[in-house]
Protein backbone atom coordinates (compact mmCIF):
# COMPACT_ATOMS: atom_id res chain seq x y z
CA UNK A 1 0.00 0.00 0.00
CA UNK A 2 2.80 2.92 0.80
CA UNK A 3 4.50 1.70 -2.70
CA UNK A 4 1.27 2.24 -4.28
CA UNK A 5 0.87 6.03 -2.82
CA UNK A 6 4.06 6.36 -3.10
CA UNK A 7 4.13 5.90 -7.02
CA UNK A 8 0.77 8.10 -6.90
CA UNK A 9 2.29 10.83 -5.33
CA UNK A 10 4.90 10.82 -7.27
CA UNK A 11 2.43 10.82 -10.58
CA UNK A 12 0.63 14.03 -8.89
CA UNK A 13 3.80 15.57 -8.55
CA UNK A 14 4.93 14.97 -11.85
CA UNK A 15 2.02 15.91 -13.59
CA UNK A 16 1.89 19.34 -11.14
CA UNK A 17 5.32 19.76 -12.31
CA UNK A 18 4.64 19.95 -16.08
CA UNK A 19 1.82 21.92 -15.56
CA UNK A 20 3.61 24.15 -13.91
CA UNK A 21 6.49 24.14 -16.74
CA UNK A 22 4.09 24.64 -19.52
CA UNK A 23 1.74 27.56 -17.80
CA UNK A 24 5.65 29.00 -17.10
CA UNK A 25 6.43 28.25 -21.44
CA UNK A 26 3.03 30.08 -21.90
CA UNK A 27 3.60 32.94 -19.89
CA UNK A 28 6.80 33.47 -21.52
CA UNK A 29 5.32 33.00 -25.20
CA UNK A 30 3.00 35.58 -24.35
CA UNK A 31 5.93 37.82 -22.98
CA UNK A 32 7.76 37.62 -25.99
CA UNK A 33 5.67 36.77 -29.12
CA UNK A 34 7.52 33.38 -29.13
CA UNK A 35 10.99 31.83 -28.73
CA UNK A 36 13.77 32.46 -30.72
CA UNK A 37 14.54 29.54 -33.07
CA UNK A 38 18.40 28.98 -33.81
CA UNK A 39 18.68 27.70 -37.69
CA UNK A 40 21.31 24.57 -37.49
CA UNK A 41 23.40 24.10 -40.37
CA UNK A 42 24.29 20.44 -42.50
CA UNK A 43 27.76 19.19 -42.14
CA UNK A 44 29.57 15.91 -42.33
CA UNK A 45 30.97 13.67 -40.01
CA UNK A 46 33.06 10.41 -40.18
CA UNK A 47 31.10 10.51 -43.98
CA UNK A 48 27.27 10.86 -42.26
CA UNK A 49 25.06 14.35 -42.36
CA UNK A 50 24.99 16.36 -39.34
CA UNK A 51 23.06 19.90 -38.18
CA UNK A 52 24.68 21.85 -35.49
CA UNK A 53 24.34 25.04 -34.66
CA UNK A 54 26.84 28.51 -34.72
CA UNK A 55 26.44 30.70 -31.47
CA UNK A 56 29.80 32.16 -30.38
CA UNK A 57 33.01 32.68 -32.25
CA UNK A 58 36.21 34.11 -31.25
CA UNK A 59 36.59 36.47 -34.16
CA UNK A 60 34.74 39.15 -35.05
CA UNK A 61 34.44 39.03 -39.21
CA UNK A 62 33.70 35.50 -38.71
CA UNK A 63 30.79 36.49 -36.32
CA UNK A 64 29.35 39.07 -38.99
CA UNK A 65 29.33 36.25 -41.54
CA UNK A 66 28.13 33.72 -40.12
CA UNK A 67 25.34 36.11 -38.51
CA UNK A 68 24.71 37.47 -42.22
CA UNK A 69 24.64 33.37 -43.70
CA UNK A 70 22.35 32.13 -40.76
CA UNK A 71 20.42 35.51 -40.82
CA UNK A 72 20.94 34.99 -37.10
CA UNK A 73 23.37 36.18 -34.49
CA UNK A 74 26.44 34.65 -33.66
CA UNK A 75 28.11 36.64 -31.05
CA UNK A 76 31.98 37.39 -31.06
CA UNK A 77 33.04 36.28 -27.93
CA UNK A 78 37.24 37.02 -27.60
CA UNK A 79 37.91 34.72 -24.70
CA UNK A 80 37.20 31.63 -26.83
CA UNK A 81 40.52 32.06 -28.43
CA UNK A 82 42.34 31.35 -25.03
CA UNK A 83 40.45 27.84 -25.31
CA UNK A 84 43.41 25.35 -24.86
CA UNK A 85 43.65 23.02 -28.00
CA UNK A 86 43.28 20.10 -26.22
CA UNK A 87 39.81 21.65 -24.73
CA UNK A 88 38.57 22.03 -28.82
CA UNK A 89 37.50 19.61 -31.70
CA UNK A 90 37.85 20.42 -35.76
CA UNK A 91 35.89 21.71 -38.05
CA UNK A 92 37.33 21.57 -41.85
CA UNK A 93 36.11 24.63 -43.74
CA UNK A 94 36.45 24.66 -47.55
CA UNK A 95 38.19 28.07 -49.32
CA UNK A 96 37.40 26.76 -52.87
CA UNK A 97 36.13 23.50 -54.58
CA UNK A 98 33.03 22.25 -55.41
CA UNK A 99 30.21 25.14 -54.78
CA UNK A 100 27.92 24.97 -52.02
CA UNK A 101 26.46 25.77 -48.76
CA UNK A 102 29.24 25.81 -46.78
CA UNK A 103 30.10 29.46 -45.11
CA UNK A 104 32.72 30.28 -47.77
CA UNK A 105 30.62 29.31 -50.58
CA UNK A 106 31.72 25.79 -50.68
CA UNK A 107 30.79 21.83 -49.83
CA UNK A 108 29.50 22.01 -46.55
CA UNK A 109 31.95 21.77 -43.79
CA UNK A 110 33.33 18.42 -42.12
CA UNK A 111 33.78 17.46 -38.56
CA UNK A 112 36.07 15.17 -36.35
CA UNK A 113 34.89 13.93 -33.38
CA UNK A 114 31.19 13.72 -33.49
CA UNK A 115 28.84 13.16 -30.46
CA UNK A 116 29.79 9.27 -29.00
CA UNK A 117 33.79 10.10 -29.27
CA UNK A 118 36.06 10.35 -26.39
CA UNK A 119 37.25 13.85 -27.87
CA UNK A 120 33.92 15.42 -29.21
CA UNK A 121 33.95 18.67 -28.05
CA UNK A 122 31.19 21.52 -29.43
CA UNK A 123 34.31 23.84 -29.62
CA UNK A 124 36.06 23.59 -33.01
CA UNK A 125 38.97 25.21 -34.72
CA UNK A 126 38.78 26.09 -37.80
CA UNK A 127 41.19 24.10 -40.23
CA UNK A 128 40.76 25.96 -43.43
CA UNK A 129 40.61 23.56 -46.46
CA UNK A 130 41.79 24.97 -50.08
CA UNK A 131 42.25 22.75 -53.52
CA UNK A 132 45.42 22.79 -54.88
CA UNK A 133 43.86 22.38 -58.50
CA UNK A 134 40.30 22.54 -59.15
CA UNK A 135 40.27 19.76 -61.78
CA UNK A 136 40.86 17.42 -59.05
CA UNK A 137 38.03 19.15 -56.16
CA UNK A 138 35.18 16.41 -55.02
CA UNK A 139 33.12 16.05 -51.64
CA UNK A 140 34.53 14.84 -49.14
CA UNK A 141 33.02 13.65 -46.14
CA UNK A 142 35.19 12.78 -43.81
CA UNK A 143 38.29 13.83 -41.97
CA UNK A 144 39.79 10.99 -43.35
CA UNK A 145 38.94 11.91 -46.82
CA UNK A 146 40.27 15.25 -46.40
CA UNK A 147 44.03 13.74 -45.19
CA UNK A 148 44.39 11.21 -48.00
CA UNK A 149 43.99 14.18 -50.34
CA UNK A 150 46.90 16.36 -48.26
CA UNK A 151 49.04 13.38 -48.46
CA UNK A 152 48.42 13.06 -52.13
CA UNK A 153 49.38 16.50 -52.42
CA UNK A 154 45.39 17.50 -53.43
CA UNK A 155 44.44 20.34 -50.30
CA UNK A 156 46.32 22.17 -48.43
CA UNK A 157 45.27 22.85 -45.10
CA UNK A 158 45.89 25.90 -42.62
CA UNK A 159 44.94 26.37 -38.91
CA UNK A 160 43.63 29.75 -38.45
CA UNK A 161 43.63 29.83 -34.09
CA UNK A 162 39.30 30.83 -34.73
CA UNK A 163 37.65 29.02 -32.03
CA UNK A 164 33.60 28.34 -32.93
CA UNK A 165 31.04 27.02 -30.53
CA UNK A 166 29.19 24.75 -32.83
CA UNK A 167 26.89 21.95 -30.72
CA UNK A 168 25.64 19.22 -32.78
CA UNK A 169 21.97 18.99 -33.18
CA UNK A 170 21.28 16.04 -34.89
CA UNK A 171 24.18 13.25 -35.61
CA UNK A 172 24.42 9.46 -37.13
CA UNK A 173 22.75 7.53 -33.94
CA UNK A 174 21.21 10.58 -31.77
CA UNK A 175 19.73 14.28 -31.60
CA UNK A 176 19.14 16.77 -29.02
Amino acid sequence: MKNKLSKVFMLIFASGFVFVSLAACNTATQATGSYAQVPAGKAFAEGKEVFFVHTEVSDQQIAETLTNMMKSPVFFVPALAKVPQESTARVFVFENGIAGDGPLGFQQDVFDNPPGTAQYSPLRRIVLVKWVSNSTSEILKSVDSIEKAETHGDLLLTETGIIVNMPFMVWDGGKR
